[in-house]
């Protein structure tokens, strides 16, 4: 079993070379779709850009998608309207319909190799636990009425259950993709940069510190899947982060036969829902199938999620080959819908993209795009990272999900943690042990090497949990996650756990 993403097979490029001058129009912090789809569109615009990503090119959450690319929202339509009326609803489905657009077109006019194909999408009936199909006339009666090329299916595809069938969703490589445009962004005074990490953000002259020099830029873009908290306040950056709930999701690439349905995007209506994606290359069709999400650090079995969708996948396609697997993380909001805008003075961020990662990346990166040069915007308002939640139900919600904080930080501290010395740690596991009167987060690799590291998250102080499914760190309370060595894989924290 490969124990990587699909999408890191391919060989991506160094991004080194020429130094960066100490001024830029703009910085953009992280090279996934988000930044680098809004550091093209600025580029475009006559704006000089600067482009930092602490690992590779597409090194973090662009590389662990199921790459769909679909306008259909993880938020029901018909919630959509209720919450935000029907002309909301509509916005944000064309929005989505917008960046899949902006994907083929800059596909296209670049000759980026990425595999883009146009390919139905279906939204199904439970897969697996027959639950109720009555909603999904409805979602179709609406998603018609509203504009869009939506059908109804008594007898729906993978499992023969009611569906709605989309026309216009897509499939493509998001990490060819990415890198074409990295390659078209890198050049004519602006530049990509790949292991450069962001230690800060000041502000007076706004400036970005990057492997210790100071960038000075008039704007500042934060692509970085859960924002860093930059120049804004504690309390702001804080608040913000009540607002954004991740979400560890578990996903499988297989081959698979004539018992796999054509290629094209499929997801049912379960709650966590199930998706899949079917493509078709030289060697025959490829099924990527994930779901069994939970919050992020709160999962002490992940393997039983990979265990269970397994079982799930063979259900469904007998033939699969199952040949890796890998987990990514998804963040909701509040209200469901991305927060993307201005966030302090001159400084922008772009997050909440839930299960639509690929499109909502995107048309945020034309958003961006749009409020630094000056230009109105069909969603700048619907998107504001500043608005509240406003019905009972979008308030108890933020409740919910903020009890873990205080929940995990206190009887975390209160849980018995084994103490003894690091002996007890198998290879490829990783515990929380007291050693010498402190909580030490202790791994041993496959080959034995001993790796400790503090326990507490520098964000907030929780005490991170070993995820052997994806051999990270992950904090319950905000879903930060570390690699073994304690290095940041995922904000919101911004320093590594502290070596021992």
């Amino acid at each position: 079993m490969i124990e990587d993403s699909l999408w890191r097979e391919h060989p991506v490029p160094r991004f080194a070379g020429r130094p960066v001058p100490d001024r830029v129009d703009v910085v953009i912090v992280g090279g996934g779709i988000t930044g680098l789809t809004a550091a093209l569109l600025l580029k475009q615009s006559g704006k000089t850009v600067a482009v930092f990503e602490r690992d590779q090119v597409g090194g973090g959450e662009t590389a662990s998608t199921s790459a769909h690319l679909t306008n259909v929202t993880d938020l029901a339509l018909t919630t959509l309207a209720s919450r935000f009326g029907r002309d909301a609803a509509r916005r944000v489905w064309e929005g989505g319909a917008a960046a899949i657009d902006l994907i083929e077109t800059n596909a296209s006019r670049r000759n980026i190799a990425c595999g883009f194909q146009r390919v139905p999408g279906f939204l199904c009936a439970p897969f697996f636990d027959g639950g109720d199909a009555s909603a999904l006339r409805e979602q179709s009666g609406l998603a018609a009425e509203l504009g869009f090329a939506a059908r109804y299916l008594e007898h729906g595809p993978v499992t023969g259950r009611p569906a709605i069938a989309f026309a216009d969703q897509a499939i493509f490589h998001p990490i060819d993709y990415i890198t074409g445009l990295a390659l078209a962004v890198d050049g004519d005074g602006s530049f990509v940069r790949d292991m450069s990490e962001v230690g800060g953000i000041i502000q007076d002259p706004l400036a970005v510190i990057v492997n210790g020099e100071n960038i000075v830029c008039d704007d500042v873009i934060i692509a970085t899947h859960v924002p860093i908290m930059g120049s804004a306040s504690l309390i702001d950056a804080t608040l913000f982060q009540t607002k954004l709930y991740p979400y560890s999701t578990y996903v499988m690439g297989a081959r698979v036969g004539d018992d796999a349905p054509a290629p094209g995007l499929y997801s049912d209506t379960s709650d966590p829902y199930h998706y899949l994606r079917i493509h078709e290359d030289a060697a025959g069709r490829y099924a990527i199938f994930g779901g069994e999400d939970h919050k992020t650090g709160q999962e002490g079995d992940t393997e039983s999620r990979f265990a269970r969708l397994e079982s799930a996948f063979k259900s469904l396609f007998p033939s699969a080959r199952i040949e890796r697997r890998w987990s990514g993380q998804v963040i909701e909001t509040s209200d469901g819908l991305p927060f993307v805008g201005e966030t302090a003075d001159h400084q922008y961020a772009a997050t909440g993209y839930a299960g639509n990662g690929l499109t909502f990346g995107t048309l945020a990166a034309m958003m961006l795009r749009d409020a630094i040069m000056g230009d109105t915007n069909p969603w700048r308002d619907l998107f504001d990272p500043h608005r509240k939640p406003t019905s009972l139900g979008a308030i108890a919600h933020v409740i919910a999900e903020n009890v873990d904080y205080p929940y995990h930080y206190i009887a975390d501290r209160l849980r018995h943690h084994e103490h003894g010395d690091a002996a007890s740690v198998a290879p490829g596991e990783g515990k929380v042990l007291m050693i010498g009167g402190q909580r030490v987060a202790v791994h041993r690799t496959p080959e034995k090497k001993l790796i400790k590291v503090s326990a507490y998250c520098t964000h907030m102080g929780c005490l991170v949990r070993w995820n052997g499914a994806a051999s990270t760190w992950d904090c319950p309370c905000h879903g930060s996650r570390f690699s073994p060595e304690g290095h940041v894989i995922g904000g919101p924290a911004e320093a590594p756990l502290e070596p021992l």
